[in-house]
């Protein structure tokens, strides 16, 4: 989506012409506000039901419009989302060298990244499949909600050999993830979203979709309960009842002077 998204290699002379690298050079934001309002919340779908699930193994870093540096002179690349496993951002992310990704200091790339086509300025199925590759991305995803690009919405390449191949499907097998399009209300807003699911092809909810499923969960519990305890009131009144119209009988019963069949045992 972001046109500042191209992988450039330094052109400048010989490394051991240049001045020593300073982490303190490194521009990691460089204050360029999002393109619009439904790229911005794509990219919170894509983001947060990662950090909400349980199901996905820790640590990982996922995140958005976060700059990825492949070397210290080369030029970033922001992609709408990338997801690395295996890593976690570091303690004191204040700190110059940790408010970005730096391959050399993660000691790999990415192992997902998603970008969002809003226009036919990004560059997303050109420059950027080859940018990708030459980092070792092995997923690259291009969503294409309005059919920008391609008539195809939704495409996954897979990185084989240095190369990317395009999907059958919507699978990432080796971070058992895969996607869906699912229409629903995200942040109050009702429409298309790009979807995590796990392996096994189950859609990976959001923090407010899993506190609504506990929360109707604990309804149902309650609403079980709130059953049992009035099947268990009713069965109480139901002996009462039986056991006052027993008593009732007997009584008419010893008044006609018979006794009733276990009458000596009952007024024992």
């Amino acid at each position: 989506m972001n046109d500042r998204s191209t992988l450039v290699t330094d052109p400048s002379p010989a490394l051991e012409e240049q001045p020593p690298f300073d982490i303190a050079d490194l521009v990691t934001e460089d204050d360029e506000p999002l393109d619009n309002f439904p790229s911005a919340k794509q990219q919170r779908v894509f983001v947060e039901p990662l950090y909400s699930s349980s199901k996905l193994k820790r640590p990982f870093l996922a995140d958005s419009n976060t700059a990825i540096y492949s070397a210290p002179r080369a030029q970033p690349i922001v992609p709408d989302m990338f997801l690395s496993m295996g890593v976690q951002v570091a303690d004191d992310w204040w700190e110059k060298e940790n408010r970005s990704y730096l391959l050399w200091e993660f000691g790999k790339p990415p192992e997902v990244v998603v970008e969002i086509v809003s226009n036919q300025k990004g560059n997303e199925d050109g420059g950027k499949l080859s940018d990708y590759a030459s980092l070792g991305i092995l997923y690259y995803v291009i969503y294409d909600p309005q059919q920008i690009l391609s008539a195809d919405p939704i495409r996954v390449y897979q990185l084989v050999a240095g190369d990317y191949l395009l999907r059958p499907d919507y699978r990432l097998p080796e971070v058992e993830l895969s996607l869906t399009v699912w229409y629903g209300a995200f942040e109050d807003k009702t429409a298309l979203w790009l979807r995590w699911c796990d392996g096994a092809g189950r859609l990976i909810p959001t923090g407010a979709e899993r506190a609504e499923q506990e929360r109707q969960r604990a309804e149902q519990e309650r609403q079980r309960a709130e059953e049992e305890r009035q099947r268990a009131e009713d069965a109480n009144l139901r002996a009462e009842q039986a056991q006052q119209r027993a008593d009732r009988l007997a009584a008419q019963l010893r008044a006609l002077g018979v006794e009733p069949e276990g009458g000596d045992d009952h007024n024992r």
